[in-house]
């Protein structure tokens, strides 16, 4: 048996793999990495993952970075868990890896600029025209799911998967920046199916627990 902990952050895209480790059913550890403190770029951490981001998962104390890597490991380890449906053909599994990096690649750079454009323009003016624009860039890329998610439950079909939980964090991190959410009510829809879950539960819990202690700590990002 593996042993599995998990480098998070409260709000943070670390969620995707928390809740595919509480999809699981099997014990993991999780440790929080304190922005504020500048944790993420000290050398203790740098040494795990040299950009300096999270989340990052330690397998039996081997460092994976990326949430895909880290998503498509889990897969593989834990089919039993049905984080992906099971492939039968390399173009199969193909296709899975490219629902994955559209997340990763196309929507998540999208997710940060609307909620943290600050990180992106040091000019007060255009900080808005940056969330604008990437606002823009989110509604065409969503406009596909909205129409899958009319003649299905979840992203891939009628089964849930690691997609979902994605799709989960993007709509948690867009909606809270004030992206609007009534222009696309079957992914409001499937967020609400998804909050359901007993993973994405705990998931939430716990980073609620965390947020809890960096609040007590004058620690808690405001972004």
């Amino acid at each position: 048996m593996h042993e599995l902990s998990l480098y998070f952050a409260p709000g943070a895209c670390s969620r995707v793999p928390l809740i595919a480790l509480e999809q699981l059913n099997r014990p993991f550890t999780t440790k929080l990495v304190t922005f504020m403190k500048g944790e993420h770029k000290a050398q203790a951490f740098t040494q795990l993952n040299s950009s300096g981001k999270i989340p990052v998962l330690m397998v039996d104390g081997n460092p994976i970075s990326q949430n895909v890597a880290i998503l498509m490991w889990l897969a593989e380890t834990y089919p039993q868990a049905n984080l992906l449906p099971k492939s039968d053909s390399l173009m199969s599994q193909t296709r899975h890896l490219s629902a994955l990096l559209r997340f990763a690649a196309d929507l998540h750079p999208l997710v940060t600029r609307i909620r943290i454009p600050q990180f992106f323009c040091d000019l007060e003016g255009a900080r808005s025209r940056v969330a604008e624009l990437a606002t823009e860039s989110m509604t065409f890329q969503l406009q596909s799911l909205e129409n899958d998610l009319a003649a299905q439950t979840w992203v891939l079909g009628q089964e849930w998967s690691i997609l979902d939980a994605y799709l989960h964090w993007v709509w948690f991190r867009i909606t809270g920046a004030g992206f609007d959410s009534s222009i696309f009510p079957n992914i409001a829809a499937h967020y609400s199916r998804t909050l359901q879950m007993p993973a994405v539960q705990r998931a939430i819990a716990r980073e609620a627990d965390a947020e809890k202690w960096l609040e007590s700590q004058g620690m808690m990002p405001r972004f």
